[in-house]
């Protein structure tokens, strides 16, 4: 049975953005591609694409993060959660969104991921399985940058079947972008749950679904998406979008 389509994006903007020296200049989330903040970019295509309600998961540098979102006055109710634990793996921002979010599906995309809103709409348009996700994907591997760098997915009949940032064998990759049941909480806190220090990463909670046969690709076509994880790939963004 189809879940119905989510009306609230969850962003993670709670990392420390080492690759990109963020440190040295605004914090990751506020880089300024041609002028425009990466996570307003990504708030920029959710409007587009109709959704009025986002929940930005912050860590790092937290207060600059949320002045930031604020100052662009947004037609959009935004609301932040802290992430305490944003220098482990991302899940754990995920898993801050849990009580935010309730019981509803949801959108997810990070924070330093662009993309054309048409990708969000596709998503829509899929059907979303009970207890499980949809992962946005790209196909065009002959036109990835920094293809090393992504995160690989193996799909078999439109489900996934492995998903890594080393795979050998992969017939698409991660776009950053997801529409999701609130099963994906369950799994990454089962998945923390089963370490010492409680960390897990967003993969392993897709894995998790993925090994239940709930963990969907949508095709993006000849959408357009970028990673902006280094001063490199923030050139290329800036020349493509």
């Amino acid at each position: 049975m189809s879940q119905p389509t989510p009306e609230v994006a969850v962003i993670i903007a709670a990392g420390t953005g080492s690759r990109l020296h963020s440190d040295a200049g605004p914090p990751k989330p506020l880089l300024p591609i041609k002028g425009r903040a990466l996570i307003l970019r990504v708030l920029d295509r959710f409007l587009e694409a109709g959704i009025r309600e986002a929940i930005v998961v912050v860590g790092y540098r937290a207060e600059e993060v949320m002045a930031g979102v604020r100052a662009a006055a947004l037609p959009m109710d935004v609301q932040f959660v802290t992430n305490p634990r944003y220098r482990m793996s991302n899940g754990l921002s995920v898993l801050s969104a849990r009580e935010a979010v309730g019981a509803r599906p949801f959108f997810l995309s990070m924070s330093d991921h662009i993309f054309d809103a048409s990708i969000i709409a596709g998503l829509s348009r899929a059907a979303l399985p009970e207890n499980g996700l949809v992962l946005a994907v790209d196909r065009k591997l002959d036109q990835i940058y920094d293809e090393d760098d992504a995160t690989k997915v193996r799909t078999e009949n439109g489900k996934i079947v492995a998903i890594h940032k080393v795979l050998d064998n992969f017939d698409a990759v991660d776009v950053g972008l997801f529409a999701c049941t609130p099963a994906l909480f369950d799994k990454i806190a089962q998945a923390a749950a089963t370490r010492d220090d409680g960390d897990c990463s967003l993969s392993d909670g897709v894995f998790a679904l993925c090994q239940e046969g709930r963990a969907l690709v949508h095709d993006i076509g000849d959408g357009r998406w970028q990673d902006v994880d280094t001063p490199g790939a923030a050139e290329h963004a800036a020349r493509h979008f």
